[in-house]
């Protein structure tokens, strides 16, 4: 039996580029008819010119702020939807509030790739203990687990004595949830002494998977992989079985952009996840997911050729208070773009002596007046004066942070 769940996890990278280049204009065009957002977005752009990396880095980002803000000016969904309403097959209600539309389909989030490539096949019953309140976690992974074939117990969230006794019961293979839950059930079951010793296989999200829990699993003998997603895009990378990084879905443009720009940055450098999505019901063009990651070099060891990214590494959205005044990324980003030749910059926020303090951080050369230059800047830009120091090319961390707070919390 075939680890791959089709022969497009293990294409050539080019062929497969140039497979995503070559349906990115349909897609935009249908996009800019079925969606006001995305012809928004496209304004003034010819859908046919947008075949390439380069020329989808043009278009403008969409982020969690963008959506808010259009559905409570145009409800119910802000014109993100591209196809009516009355043809939906769901609508979500995740915090923010953000209301999410699903398309008709089994596996419209895309899961049953990422849950094959945990080790679930046709038969295995999965316990899905994600929740089905409102928000789509729940519908995604059971839409991927019912499109492989496999009984689904919708288990939903917490209720951890009636989580255990059901496995106990029903025996499942597997298991889905986020990454601390499934040890509280198993717990739980020893400390009832039920045996749940049917389930082999894990399938994680929605929160940080430590080593530490890892470790339990595998003490265990249990197989737990993990997907990066989010209820906007559904999947948008997994975790193989051998376990080097987060493997690209097959319908995803991602690109690594610069915090507060949509400026993609080389390989291997941190900065904000960018993804477009071949979603017809829901085609969100170049939405900021607000999450750090990078990509990985090289292809993962297990045989797909997909590109790769370390998974979720902070937030993105790295706005501070200064001084009664609100500085963001893309502020930072306006400095670089007007002083060329920096390298990587960072604001640091600091206290002392009870008042708050800023220094901005540039990667260059010593250069008569460059200093000056890059306090005035920041004056013009921020409304807020702060020290300048240069540093070496290459010293300042690649953790894509921008904006660094290391004032204590209040209270």
């Amino acid at each position: 039996m075939s680890p791959f769940y089709d022969a497009l996890e293990t294409r050539e990278p080019a062929q497969r580029e140039a497979a995503l280049m070559s349906r990115l204009p349909g897609f935009l065009a249908r996009a800019a008819a079925g969606s006001p957002h995305a012809a928004r977005v496209l304004h003034g752009v010819e859908p046919a010119e947008v075949d390439s990396r380069g020329a989808l880095a043009r278009l403008p980002v969409t982020r969690k702020s963008d959506l808010i803000a259009l559905q409570s000016a145009e409800p119910p969904l802000g014109g993100l939807n591209g196809v009516p309403v009355a043809s939906l097959a769901r609508i979500f209600v995740s915090p923010g509030p953000i209301h999410e539309p699903q398309g008709q389909g089994t596996d419209s989030f895309r899961f049953a790739r990422a849950l094959h490539a945990t080790g679930l096949r046709a038969g295995d019953v999965m316990q899905n203990c994600f929740s089905y309140h409102f928000t789509p976690a729940g519908f995604m992974l059971e839409g991927g687990a019912r499109a492989l074939g496999c009984p689904v117990i919708p288990a939903g969230t917490g209720n951890t004595e009636a989580q255990a006794r059901a496995m106990a019961h029903l025996r499942p293979r597997a298991y889905s949830g986020t990454p601390d839950f499934l040890r509280t059930i198993l717990e739980r079951a020893d400390e009832l002494g039920l045996d749940v010793s049917s389930l082999r296989l894990g399938h994680v999200s929605g929160g940080a998977f430590l080593p530490s829990l890892r470790a339990f699993y595998g003490d265990r003998g249990l197989t737990v992989l993990q997907s990066y997603a989010t209820a906007e895009c559904g999947v948008i990378a997994y975790e193989s079985e051998a376990r080097e990084g987060l493997i690209l879905d097959e319908e995803v443009i991602v690109e690594i952009v610069r915090p507060g720009t949509g400026d993609p940055v080389a390989e291997g450098e941190v900065g904000e996840v960018v993804v477009t999505v071949f979603d017809e019901a829901y085609p969100l063009i170049r939405f900021a997911t607000g999450d750090l990651s990078a990509f990985m070099p090289g292809g993962s060891p297990c045989g797909r050729t997909n590109a790769r990214i370390r998974g979720w590494m902070g937030r993105a959205d790295q706005a501070a208070k200064v001084r009664g005044l609100f500085i963001r990324p893309e502020m930072v980003a306006a400095i670089a773009k007007g002083i060329p030749g920096l390298g990587r910059l960072r604001l640091l926020v600091s206290e002392t002596e009870g008042r708050d303090r800023m220094e901005l951080r540039a990667e260059a050369p010593e250069v008569p007046g460059l200093r000056d230059r890059l306090a005035d800047a920041l004056h013009a830009i921020t409304r807020l004066r702060g020290e300048v120091a240069l540093v070496p090319p290459g010293s300042l961390p690649n953790d894509g942070k921008v904006i660094d707070d290391t004032r204590p919390a209040p209270g």
